[in-house]
């Protein structure tokens, strides 16, 4: 009994303990940096999806407002031509108009296309149609 509590061998295990230890050395680090860098990533994507959100949310109301003040100046009830008005109403609101159609029997329904840009690589697009309703 007396020979395993002595103090040599006990200390070449420990210091056998230390080398396995000492290769391991570090290998916290590694697994914080690694942990950081998804991190970071899983931010940068949170934060891209919450920039598209709201930029759809942006070229939407621009689209719906484009729509509902050219359906106006196509109908009579202000003045201008309908798709310069949802053109000029776009960009006042950081869009741009894409595509512009006066539809229906007495062309007093408009359909506006709009699109945002982004930091992104695409843009974020808003489509809108104006005008009375339709008459089943």
């Amino acid at each position: 009994m007396a020979g395993r509590n002595a103090g040599p061998e006990r200390g070449r295990r420990a210091g056998a303990t230390l080398v396995v230890r000492d290769r391991e050395r570090g290998a916290g680090t590694v697994v914080a940096a690694g942990l950081s860098v998804v991190l970071l990533l899983l931010l940068a994507g949170v934060l891209g999806l919450a920039q598209a959100g709201a930029a759809a949310s942006k070229a939407a109301t621009a689209a719906d407002l484009a729509a509902l003040a050219a359906a106006d100046a196509a109908r009579g009830l202000a003045a201008g031509d309908p798709c310069q008005v949802a053109a000029d109403l776009a960009s006042r609101h950081g869009a741009a108009l894409t595509s512009c159609r006066v539809l229906g029997p007495w062309a007093d329904t408009v359909q506006v296309e709009v699109s945002v840009r982004t930091t992104l690589p695409w843009p974020a697009r808003g489509l809108a149609r104006a005008g009375p309703p339709s008459v089943p």
